[in-house]
């Protein structure tokens, strides 16, 4: 029969399947649907490509690439995706695949053919728009040249512009002459085109460096948005025209507009012919606009016929590629025809995969079932916590630390307690607590909706993991708010008070308090308002840390003896467990101890003569003279009669269990390893080494030193509960001091308004640093006592974590890439 506990790992069995060829596909494929086996790697040393399966591999693959491809060219369109309800798509077989291929193949060679036209037919479409606006724009430039040609060829003709001494021929060849009269000298040249507009000012000067101000350059700003056929990016242009004489000036002209990304275009220097070229430039565009329109229509609609089977495709494509990966890791039985693979799987689920295995064959129509039987086998299996939605977020918090070694005793089930509660110690406020269960209230009565809405961010995210963390963080905060007496740093008064305001006999002109009774639940509200509130506070929360820091360590020494029994450790439990719980006892134990003991003392009420009670004694100097001064208590320091000889017995024991702890275990290790020759040795040690005394030694030094040391700092640690609630109570004070106590009594209209902004302002200010930036910082100091003080009195985290070959996780995996 299985064992199962309450706090330990499910038992798991290594399984050995003997799946026949012609099923293996859908009966891993079943397997994978229920998602309950961890395939072993039967060919680790072969490579991944020298693998039975890599061709089918491959071929999804490529399938993948294709729909990838669909995927881009779907959402660049702004085409919404049908939804896929599930995952639990029907498994093709040869035939449907191979159709599937085919059609996936051809919809990607229609995607691309209208994809390549479409960026052909934009980039014509976008030549002839910008040649139209150049057409348009330097009609004026040219009928302004020809009125101002004289004043140009002016300034061409200087003799200080040694650039013209070279030019022997005359007139533009690039772009046209514009000029006129047998008496003309010369004829001007002229360079068109369009350039981006941000390169427009370095276009300018470098023209005007390299050809030393021979030229004249005008430009327009068009005004329409060009969109660039092979990036999509809507660029702004400007139109330029470039007059100069001679063949080289215009050369360099060109080259220079090149090498800067300019588009040129030539122009007629006939106006006639400038128009006629005008009017069928508009032609053409209008044609143009048609056939894009057209094309863009037809591909828009392939792309829809894409989109309503895309979502299903890809998980068919997932799902057949996670199957023949899997199915890469078994052996093939070349005489039985079969495929044999090994996996564990947990104990109590054998039942539904043979249900699964079943289900398979029957399916598939074969008469020749899969065999299932369980190996032995002294390997160590994985490691496997059955979780649901409510303890998954704190099983988390554990594997964080580390995966427990299989069935090691799960510090999990104690942490959905613990966490909440030591969070609450330090967060600890009755109205913040309501308002953070309010928050973990909505994410988990909407979850269902949540979950399947669209991804709000990381951050919420993580807030909607940990939805059933937060609640009960909210809920612990209650609690503790309650015993604290702490509403958003105000007092409640849920009883009568049990003091009273009375004169001070020696000043009578000053109220001293007179405890007249005991309030019902927490800190009594007459607390808030006096003097030494924070003095009292600071003590019994100090005190309050220290004992729910021992009482949790000490727990997690009990725990280490479930280990100790289960790895069958008997040595460890009274060579290791005894010592350590009566040093931490001793010590630890007995300062708790004396903590619960003077708080049960009315100190300050007349002892059974008529006589006051002397002063309490400190603590501190307690703990500290019980190790400098064995035996010896002062009078005036004593808490309570035969206390000097209590203490030099504890202090007696603590000593002893240090060389317990040190060399008990080790010489029983050599021991037993001289007598039997290691057999108890490799069972106490878990270890197929050669026993070497030095090494056990060794360890058991450091494990205890460690031990010893921890023990005190692991108690100072717990400090931390008094330090976040303090720092919790008197950020949450100055708060309120700061924004509302001045406003919440109003006065008139003015009083109404500054009342709602200070209380807006106060409730932004909550929510930011208290609920925020508090509960983050008390999230982590509780995070850390669990792993540090916690864990490492039982738990040693060194497993490996149970992941099952599953669909579910498989996407779920997917979705969050």
């Amino acid at each position: 029969m299985p064992q199962t506990t309450l706090f330990r790992s499910e038992e798991m069995s290594l399984i050995q399947l003997y799946i026949p060829s012609e099923i293996a596909q859908p009966t891993v494929a079943e397997l994978g649907e229920l998602g309950l086996i961890q395939f072993r790697d039967l060919n680790p040393d072969v490579n991944a490509f020298q693998r039975a399966f890599v061709g089918e591999i491959r071929r999804y693959d490529e399938m993948e690439r294709h729909l990838r491809f669909f995927e881009t060219q779907i959402t660049k369109s702004d085409i919404p995706v049908r939804p896929l309800t599930g995952i639990n798509a029907r498994v093709r077989n040869a035939q449907e695949v191979d159709d599937l291929e085919d059609k996936i193949r051809e919809h990607e060679r229609r995607i691309s053919q209208m994809n390549s036209s479409y960026e052909t037919l934009q980039k014509r479409y976008l030549e002839l728009t910008e040649a139209r606006h150049v057409l348009k724009e330097t009609a004026v430039y040219f009928e302004e040249a020809v009125s101002r040609q004289d004043n140009i060829r002016h300034s061409f003709d200087e003799p200080s512009a040694p650039l013209l001494d070279q030019d022997v021929e005359q007139g533009g060849s690039g772009g046209g002459n514009v000029g006129g009269g047998e008496s003309q000298p010369m004829t001007l040249g002229f360079v068109t085109g369009v350039i981006t507009r941000s390169k427009m000012q370095t276009f300018e000067r470098i023209l005007w460096r390299a050809l030393r101000g021979n030229l004249y350059l005008n430009y327009a700003e068009i005004d329409e948005p060009i969109t660039d056929p092979e990036t999509d990016e809507v660029l702004e242009k400007n139109v330029f025209i470039i007059f100069a004489h001679g063949k080289e000036i215009l050369n360099k002209i060109r080259k220079i507009s090149e090498s800067l990304g300019a588009t040129l275009y030539p122009v007629d220097d006939s106006s006639d012919k400038r128009q006629e070229h005008y009017r069928e430039v508009n032609a053409r565009i209008d044609d143009l606009n048609s056939v894009l329109q057209n094309t863009n229509n037809a591909r828009r609609a392939e792309l829809l016929s894409i989109a309503d089977d895309l979502t299903s495709w890809i998980t068919l494509i997932k799902k057949e590629k996670a199957i023949y990966h899997t199915m890469n890791l078994f052996n093939y039985d070349a005489n039985r025809k079969c495929l044999i693979a090994e996996g564990w799987c947990p104990t109590n689920d054998i039942n539904p995969i043979q249900q699964a295995l079943r289900t398979a064959t029957e399916e598939s129509g074969s008469t020749v079932p899969t065999i299932l039987h369980e190996l032995r086998t002294s390997k160590e299996p994985p490691t496997y916590h059955r979780v649901n939605k409510f303890t998954s977020g704190f099983q988390e918090i554990v594997d964080a630390y580390g995966v427990a070694r299989y069935r090691e005793v799960n510090p999990g089930l104690f942490t959905i307690i613990t966490f909440p509660f030591l969070f609450a110690v330090m967060f600890g406020d009755f109205g913040h607590g309501i308002m953070v269960t309010l928050f973990a209230l909505y994410l988990v009565i909407f979850e269902k909706k949540l979950a399947n809405g669209k991804s709000k961010g990381e951050i919420f995210e993580m807030f909607f993991g940990g939805r059933y963390i937060i609640l009960l963080m909210g809920l612990f905060s209650i609690y503790t708010g309650l015993i604290y007496n702490d509403i958003f740093s105000r007092a409640m008064h849920l009883a009568p008070s049990g003091w009273q305001l009375v004169e001070d006999p020696s000043k009578p002109d000053k109220l001293i308090g007179q405890q007249t009774g005991v309030y019902a639940i927490g800190v009594d509200p007459a607390w808030h308002g006096a003097e030494n509130f924070l003095l009292f506070t600071n003590s019994y929360k100090m005190k309050m840390s220290i004992i729910l820091g021992v009482i949790q360590m000490s727990f997690g020494i009990f725990l280490s003896i479930f280990n100790y029994v289960h790895f069958k450790k008997t040595l460890s439990i009274w060579a290791e467990f005894i010592p350590q719980i009566l040093f931490m006892q001793c010590i630890f134990g007995y300062l708790c101890f004396t903590i619960i003991y003077k708080w049960s003392i009315p100190w300050y009420e007349p002892n059974a003569s008529g006589n006051p009670r002397v002063s309490p004694p400190g603590l501190l100097n307690l703990l500290i003279y019980m190790f400098l001064q064995p035996g010896h208590v002062d009078k005036e320091n004593e808490l309570y009669s035969g206390q000097g000889t209590v203490q030099l017995a504890l202090l007696g024991v603590a000593v002893i269990c240090i060389p317990w702890m040190l060399f008990t275990k080790p010489l029983i290790l050599r021991h037993e390893n001289n007598e039997h020759g290691g057999a108890v040795v490799a069972e106490e040690m878990h270890e197929e080494e050669e026993f070497d005394f030095g090494e056990v030694m060794i360890h058991q030094v450091i494990h205890t030193i460690e031990f010893c040391l921890g023990c005190i700092s692991n108690t100072a640690s717990y400090l931390r509960l008094w330090a976040l609630s303090l720092a919790h109570a008197q950020l949450s004070t100055v708060l309120y001091d700061m924004t509302l106590k001045s406003t919440i009594h109003p006065k008139g209209v003015l009083g109404v308004i500054l009342l709602i902004i200070t209380a807006l302002l106060w409730f932004i200010l909550t929510v930011g640093i208290l609920l925020l930036m508090e509960g983050l910082s008390a999230f982590l100091h509780a995070l850390r006592l669990h792993w540090v003080e916690f864990n490492n009195k039982f738990y040693e985290g060194s497993g490996r974590k149970f992941i099952p070959f599953s669909f579910k996780h498989i996407f779920k995996d997917s979705d969050d890439d």
